[in-house]
């Protein structure tokens, strides 16, 4: 009793604290008890014993009427409350097929889900979902954490990053090239295309300038080329990384790959 303030309600705690270990050292044993708190003094005292659990019960206030709550105003007030966070995860994990890990993470807060959704939205919808959460929970949340920003404060804006993933899912830029105007799009040197564009990354998908690419390569490492039809399988991965280097990572590593085996097995 007796408290009225969050410094006195530390004060007593403490003081209980003490009191009771010394009480319980001295064989003694704590009663379930009312206790008055002293504010000049810095003690508790005791009121009046409670040997029931029952003496602490609850009851009606007689001066209060019953508050009667109609049905019809419950429902309209839910009509009103925006989607929970429970329920938008749930709703991540059904329409965007996405984990519950990152329908979590992408629900932890309102502006985060709606910039995951314009994202998606921007970048062609349900079918690049996926894509776009593992960079908003990957590249982007990085960068907010490194720089302690919240997503409202981002350099790469909703609109930029579905630019970029457009881009991604068009074959103009590969996954890894990507990583590269990220950076520079958060850096503020444009969106996705002005930087594919200014830096001359856009990838090489031209089949005929791939194969010619790859035909140097194979000439060049006949050592390697003879391993590998002896049944050093491995190195495949050799011969791509060379592709790769010759193209500086602008290939397209699915042509390259598809490519490439057709020349070492023939």
């Amino acid at each position: 009793k007796n408290i009225n303030s969050f410094r006195f309600v530390e004060r007593a705690i403490n003081y209980e604290i003490e009191r009771q270990i010394d009480l319980l050292e001295e064989g003694g044993t704590v009663v379930q008890e009312t206790r008055l708190y002293d504010a000049d003094k810095g003690e508790t005292r005791s009121m009046r014993s409670k040997e029931e659990a029952m003496d602490y019960r609850y009851f009606p206030d007689p001066d209060l009427l019953p508050l009667e709550v109609e049905k019809s105003f419950i429902d309209q007030v839910a009509k009103t409350l925006p989607e929970l966070p429970d329920v938008k995860k749930r709703r991540f994990m059904d329409e965007y097929k996405l984990s519950a890990y990152d329908a979590g993470v992408l629900t932890a807060s309102r502006e985060l889900a709606a910039y995951y959704e314009e994202v998606v939205k921007r970048a062609g919808g349900v079918e690049q979902a996926k894509l776009v959460a593992n960079w908003v929970n990957g590249e982007l949340a990085a960068g907010l954490n490194k720089e302690n920003l919240e997503i409202g404060d981002s350099p790469v804006s909703a609109a930029m990053l579905a630019g970029m993933i457009t881009r991604i899912a068009d074959n103009t830029i590969s996954g890894k090239i990507a990583k590269t105007v990220f950076e520079a799009m958060w850096r503020g040197d444009g969106d996705a295309d002005k930087v594919i564009e200014s830096q001359g990354l856009k990838q090489v998908t031209d089949t005929g300038a791939i194969e010619k690419i790859i035909d140097e390569v194979i000439a060049a490492n006949p050592q390697q080329l003879e391993q590998y039809r002896s049944g050093k399988d491995k190195l495949f991965g050799f011969f791509v990384g060379q592709v790769m280097k010759a193209t500086q990572g602008k290939a397209n590593p699915g042509q390259v790959n598809d490519l490439l085996k057709s020349k070492l097995d023939g």
